[in-house]
């Protein structure tokens, strides 16, 4: 009895066949048997190949055939968010968000027919409570805040939405170029990410806020230390309205970075003050200082060095002692940060280990709220402006973090949306399709600044007057009128509760009076320690 092949050979032997009937025909001096016979000895190379190789146990056993699996996953991404993915399904952003963006990038002001695609009986549902007599909507350009503590000579009048730290580097600069001209033509500011301050930065004119981070880019020491004169250099500019030190971000909190010396261009090395020709490095930690009352020293020698411009740091809240330990420095010292930008784990614009990204950090929420709390029990809250980082990219998002203690809200990936950004997750290849998150001059030439830059106008201008008109429903008229008790969460299928039932607020100063009524503030709290982040 003869044997068959198994049957997972059958289009390499099919291939084959049709290739000994192709070459017959062409023998023939029939030429549409050569021209078929080319691509089936292709096939039947490539199946050979695939009997051969050591690497695809998938190719030994389907050769040929076996190539498909690669070739679908390849285009799963894109298949599941153009055909499968549901309109709220975030992944991380939902289609909703990201129509959302684009909508109001173009000038639309985001509305869509026949009622809410979103549960309302569903756990987690939020909502604002409208009130019987709704105010008039405040102007949206009357939402700013003064940004600078009792030690700052030239405070920052900041709106209460702003861009989000993100690198030249990471992003072109051409997506640059258009965030700047945007926020300098809607009078709002543009975090530089810690790549630091870039001549797309400066060309546009908006305001900046310079991010510094553990590598101490363009104000750096050829061994990486901190270098004062390089920073005043820089941090006396009049566009530089802010300084953040970066203590750690929400993607990799904790987590160094580097630059591979192949990545590393002539712009970038003379942006960041790095050579050519090395890996640059970003220190997991910082070498300027290394206790939390180092820290507060530091934040008053860049305040001097800056002119008296507003210095605050950035993190993603980890181990909730070290925060206490950096408001006990402020205690001791008398010093304090005239701002504190809270990041989420769930931030990020760029790449960053799946392991940290999934499971390191505190979320922005937990965080905003223990740092909140913590500044309220110590009795400092009222010299420091506390903003968030963190998936924001509607009106409703902004809300719901004034409701637990911001006083204003950044977002990185929203206005990556208004630019272009279509979520690819492609920003670690350098082959981003928009053009947005690559250094590749040829795909960045796709982003035409003129039309990005009004589009990140549109999208901050409009999320502004939604905004307005969310606050007027609720009979309130600037956003530091919110409170804890306007917002409410489903938190089953029959019971709602308010914000401020739903979390825990620390009284003034009952930190310092041992008054507070949470073991895990009162606990952590007698564990910190000025002199040392180690509890």
């Amino acid at each position: 009895m003869i044997k068959l092949p198994p049957s997972r050979y059958a289009v390499f032997i099919l291939c084959g066949v049709l290739l000994g009937v192709a070459v017959g025909v062409g023998s023939r001096e029939h030429g549409i048997g050569w021209f078929a016979a080319v691509p089936l000895a292709g096939l039947v190379l490539l199946g050979l190949w695939d009997l051969t190789q050591p690497r695809h146990s998938i190719r030994r056993n389907y050769p040929i055939i076996g190539h498909i699996r690669w070739w679908v996953e390849a285009i799963r991404p894109e298949i599941r968010q153009y055909l499968i993915e549901a309109d709220e399904e975030a992944a991380p952003f939902s289609r909703d968000q990201r129509a959302l963006v684009y909508d109001r990038a173009k000038g639309n002001p985001g509305e869509h027919p026949f009622g809410t695609l979103l549960d309302a009986y569903r756990d987690g549902y939020e909502f604002i409570g409208h009130s019987t007599m709704p105010a008039n909507p405040a102007d949206p350009a009357s939402f700013r805040i003064t940004i600078g503590g009792p030690d700052c000579t030239a405070p920052y009048s900041a709106s209460v939405f702003n861009i989000s730290a993100m690198s030249f580097g990471a992003i072109s600069a051409n997506a640059i170029r258009a965030l700047n001209a945007g926020a300098k033509k809607g009078g709002f500011s543009h975090d530089t990410g810690e790549g630091s301050l870039s001549p797309y930065h400066q060309e546009m004119g908006g305001d900046i806020v310079w991010e510094l981070g553990s590598g101490y880019f363009g104000c750096r020491t050829e061994d990486g230390r901190f270098d004062p004169d390089r920073f005043a250099g820089h941090a006396r500019l009049e566009q530089v309205k802010m300084i953040e030190i970066k203590l750690s971000q929400g993607a990799k909190p904790g987590h160094g970075g580097v630059l591979p010396a192949a990545k590393v261009t002539r712009e970038i090395a003379e942006t960041r003050g790095v050579p050519m020709g090395r890996d640059c490095i970003s220190p997991s930690r910082h070498t300027a200082f290394s206790t939390p009352l180092e820290l507060m020293a530091f934040i008053v020698r860049l305040r001097e060095l800056s002119g008296g411009k507003p210095v605050g740091f950035k993190l993603c809240v980890g181990h909730p002692w070290e925060f206490m330990c950096m408001v006990k420095a402020m205690l001791a010292s008398g010093v304090t940060p005239d701002f504190i930008v809270v990041d989420g784990t769930e931030g990020g614009t760029g790449a960053a280990p799946t392991e940290f990204s999934d499971h390191v950090g505190v979320p922005m929420r937990e965080g905003l709220l223990f740092v909140h709390n913590t500044l309220v029990g110590a009795g400092l809250r009222d010299r420091i402006r506390v903003g968030v980082a963190g998936k924001i990219v509607s009106a409703f998002d902004i809300v719901s973090v004034l409701a637990i203690g911001a006083d204003w809200a950044n977002a990185a990936r929203g206005f990556m949306f208004a630019v272009g950004c279509v979520q690819s997750r492609s920003c670690n290849t350098n082959r981003c399709p928009t053009g947005v998150a690559t250094q590749d001059p040829l795909r960045q030439k796709a982003l035409v600044v003129p039309d990005k830059a009004e589009r990140v106008y549109n999208f901050h201008r409009l999320t502004l007057h939604a905004l307005s008109e969310m606050l007027a429903a609720a009979g309130l008229e600037h956003p530091d009128q919110v409170r804890p008790q306007h917002l409410a969460r489903r938190v089953s299928t029959t019971e709602i509760k308010l914000f401020s039932e739903l979390h825990t607020f620390l009284e003034p100063g009952s930190l310092l009076d041992g008054s507070a009524i949470s073991s895990v503030y009162a606990d952590n709290w007698r564990r910190a320690s000025e002199s040392t982040f180690v509890a």
